[in-house]
């Protein structure tokens, strides 16, 4: 969430701030509102290359965006308060564009909008690909990791460049996680008199870098010996770095699925181990949240190299003991404890954490931590199972069960009369 949520919108008219999408084809391409509107402006705010594509007879002064570009927003339309202010946006300005800040400061329905053709439009428009099949994934602003969690074989993607050097980081990556024989089709300039394509694999990608302008257009094409990391909860083991400390497949997926993550909602994560359950909450939606602590500093790290492989590199890793590392941390709307259950204050520290709706998950394989997940069980009710898995494994010529350590579960859902802590 912005920090703009927290602070008063500045004070400007409706009628004062106009958000005016363009695209590589510059003042020919727009239609006659938005030339109007630019036309009319006073202070006019965009890019150095947006301002560029505006003609002499836009006579309104021309500012361009510092950077890092989000924290500037609020002083620049202070500072032009009073005046009719044009912002420039590539494109469609609430698709990833500067419509939502200006939204989020002045408040909704205030800036007037006047969008463009988005580059994902026009990229749908050249491949022949319908808009609503097709996911798209940002890498303005944000690592080149997170495009991993969108890689399905046969999927088709979009992915929005942060320059000419994000191609060759694509490509990269793909080959990283098996999907080297992928096609990709770079098309830059979209819309303008220079648009042009690109056309390879990531497996032979040799291009020079192009046009910082470009989209990028890859045909998820999986190696047969790449490892199925699929769209659900309940990832192969093999998927995770671990040094045994690890929530096991079948237990990992049913404890997500009593976890129930929705989008936007925030995990706390106690006794990460190798994060596999951060994880996998962060990847059922682009905007879940998540913050794992773990007080072994190896493992953190650990931690950290399993969310970028698995495209969630937005995971807040923590490094430090429970409870004392949860102090500071975001109000949760789910905390789930892998470890740690004996220690004195964990459980309770976590309980209050949680507002009114939170939901609570302790996994553990100790008779010790049963006991006590049993004692709550008695005084606030939930759910308290066993989960039980055994495998199939050789027996001399013949084939038997081995079973896993049964692991004791305990879920529970804070209701607003719940009381608190031992009471």
């Amino acid at each position: 969430m912005s920090s703009a949520s927290s602070v008063p919108p500045v004070p400007l008219p409706a009628s004062a701030v106009s958000v005016v999408g363009i695209g590589a084809d510059g003042w020919a391409g727009l239609p006659d509102t938005a030339r109007s509107a630019l036309l009319d402006a006073e202070v006019l705010i965009g890019g150095e290359r947006q301002l560029g594509l505006l003609p002499p007879v836009c006579t309104g002064r021309r500012v361009a965006w510092p950077s890092p570009l989000r924290p500037a927003v609020r002083g620049l339309l202070a500072a032009h308060a009073g005046s009719r202010i044009a912002v420039l946006a590539s494109g469609d300005p609430m698709f990833y564009g500067i419509g939502r800040a200006l939204t989020e400061e002045l408040g909704a329905g205030v800036p007037r909008v006047l969008p463009h053709p988005s580059s994902v439009s026009y990229a749908c428009a050249r491949l022949g690909w319908p808009v609503e099949d097709t996911e798209t994934v940002t890498l303005v602003g944000r690592p080149t990791a997170r495009l991993a969690a969108a890689l399905h074989d046969g999927r088709r993607l979009l992915v929005l460049s942060a320059d000419a050097d994000t191609p060759a980081a694509v490509a990269a990556l793909l080959r990283e996680h098996g999907f080297g024989p992928s096609r990709m089709r770079v098309l830059e300039q979209l819309g303008g008199t220079a648009e042009d394509c690109l056309d390879g694999t990531a497996d032979t990608w040799a291009h020079p870098s192009g046009d910082p302008l470009n989209v990028i257009a890859v045909d998820c094409l999986a190696t047969p010996d790449t490892l199925r990391v699929g769209a659900v909860p309940g990832l192969p083991d093999e998927a995770y770095e671990h040094d045994g400390q690890l929530t096991k497949r079948h237990v990992r997926a049913a404890t997500l699925g009593v976890l129930a993550p929705a989008p936007g909602e925030l995990l706390w994560d106690i006794g990460g181990g190798s994060g596999s359950i951060a994880v996998e909450w962060l990847r059922t939606h682009s905007s879940c949240r998540a913050v794992t602590v773990e007080r072994d500093p190896e493992r953190a790290r650990r931690i950290a190299r399993n969310a970028d492989r698995l495209g969630v590199p937005a995971l807040r890793v923590v490094t430090g003991r429970a409870p004392e590392a949860l102090a500071g941390l975001p109000v949760p709307d789910a905390v789930f404890i892998g470890g740690g259950l004996t220690v004195p204050g964990l459980l309770d520290a976590c309980w209050d954490a949680l507002p009114a709706g939170g939901r609570l998950v302790a996994n553990t394989v100790t008779m010790e931590s049963e006991a006590l997940l049993a004692d709550r069980y008695r005084s606030l009710g939930g759910d308290l199972v066993r989960l039980s898995v055994a495998h199939a494994v050789p027996v001399g010529g013949f084939t038997g069960w081995r079973q896993a350590m049964p692991v004791t579960q305990w879920s529970v859902r804070k209701a607003l009369s719940t009381p608190s802590g031992d009471n």
